[in-house]
């Protein structure tokens, strides 16, 4: 069965920082490019970064870029997003996805993703 299951979430005042995790199994991690995606209320899902497993090549949103870090342990098929300097806007529910093989050039579109998680929320208090 395959699982992706995301962690870290909570509630963190602005300017603070937050980890999340994604956890695979279920299917070949390192067949798969893995990707963070967020939605808030009345939005649509957005794409926050993502990074690849055969080359490495990461990806981010222009909001995101300098403040938040993917990385990946293959060896425990998981995926991080550090994510530094938060604003009330980063406020969503965030989703990792997976993606079978590899990110080209820049974020892909959700609709391309194969896998989703259930998502953790993400709360930036002003």
């Amino acid at each position: 069965e395959v699982q992706l299951v995301e962690s870290g979430g909570g509630l963190v005042q602005a300017g603070g920082s937050l980890r999340l995790s994604c956890a695979a199994s279920g299917f070949t991690f390192n067949e798969y490019a893995i990707g963070w995606f967020r939605q808030a209320p009345g939005k649509e899902r957005e794409g926050v970064s993502s990074i690849n497993s055969v080359d490495g090549k990461t990806f981010y949103g222009d909001s995101m870029k300098g403040r938040f870090t993917i990385s990946r342990d293959s060896g425990k098929n998981i995926v991080y997003l550090q994510m530094n300097d938060l604003k009330p806007e980063d406020t969503a529910v965030y989703y990792c996805a997976a993606l079978r093989g590899t990110v080209g050039a820049g974020l892909v579109h959700r609709d391309d993703y194969e896998y989703w998680g259930q998502g953790t929320q993400v709360t930036v208090s002003s």
